[in-house]
């Protein structure tokens, strides 16, 4: 096989390297990707006339920054550190506290705020009745009425459930192995309602410019915010247990 014809199948178009993606990752857009590119984290050749075309290995870069995204929360910052890292053959610095990883379908993903299901909307991909929710999150009916009452989660539209009532009805169904009931979560509902109003602040001028690149800066800045937040909150919880038990 000639090296031309080689590289002839490895350049792809942004709509050919979208389609490879979509089934993945739902929410990959043209403008998410050609917003990556701009922070450096992948370089497509460019042809003569200025289209851009993409390689096996630029899909591969795409596919890890996604996949690190989608399932650690890490900034674009660090995703770029680790891609250097093994660039020059080494091993990528472990993720830091606070980062997670899905494990399945029941695994909790971060919520993102209202009004950013344009910018990160794989939850919005989930649907499930009522009597699916409870199969899977492990709750009792009782219970999921509890939390739709005091505002925690709620039906879409269409009257399904999204991914993101599957991620607080099965938070709330380990907590209650703890004793812990839906009514006690209310101050959680009062504490993201503050967030939201505060994280709004930087999100909405981003928004409001309705360019692709905007919209990237948009989605990394809910991105990385949600996972601020929900480190800054767990770190305060366990310094203020440590501290209450005198550990």
């Amino acid at each position: 096989m000639s090296s031309t014809g080689a590289n002839a199948r490895s350049s792809l178009s942004i709509g050919e390297v979208l389609g490879q993606l979509r089934p993945e990752f739902p929410d990959i857009t043209i403008s998410k990707i050609r917003f990556l590119e701009a922070e450096g984290l992948i370089h497509p050749e460019r042809t003569p006339s200025g289209y851009r075309k993409f390689s096996s290995g630029d899909v591969a870069r795409l596919r890890f920054v996604l996949a690190e995204q989608r399932d650690h929360y890490l900034p674009l910052r660090v995703i770029k550190d680790h891609l250097d890292a093994i660039d020059r053959g080494l091993e990528p610095p472990e993720r830091g506290p606070g980062s997670t990883t899905r494990r399945g379908p029941r695994a909790v993903s971060a919520v993102p705020m209202p009004g950013a299901e344009a910018f990160v909307p794989e939850s919005s991909e989930v649907r499930m009745s009522r009597e699916e929710l409870l199969d899977e999150a492990g709750l009792e009916a009782e219970q999921l009425e509890q939390l739709e009452q005091f505002g925690l989660l709620s039906k879409r539209a269409g009257g399904a459930y999204d991914g993101d009532a599957l991620a607080v009805a099965t938070c709330a169904a380990e907590m209650a192995r703890y004793g812990i009931e839906p009514r006690h979560l209310r101050a959680f509902r009062t504490a993201a309602d503050r967030e939201i109003g505060l994280f709004e602040q930087v999100v909405t001028p981003l928004i409001r410019q309705r360019n692709p690149e905007a919209r990237g800066r948009a989605d990394e800045a809910i991105r990385e915010l949600a996972a601020l937040s929900v480190r800054l909150h767990a770190t305060l919880v366990k310094a203020g247990l440590r501290a209450e038990l005198g550990g």
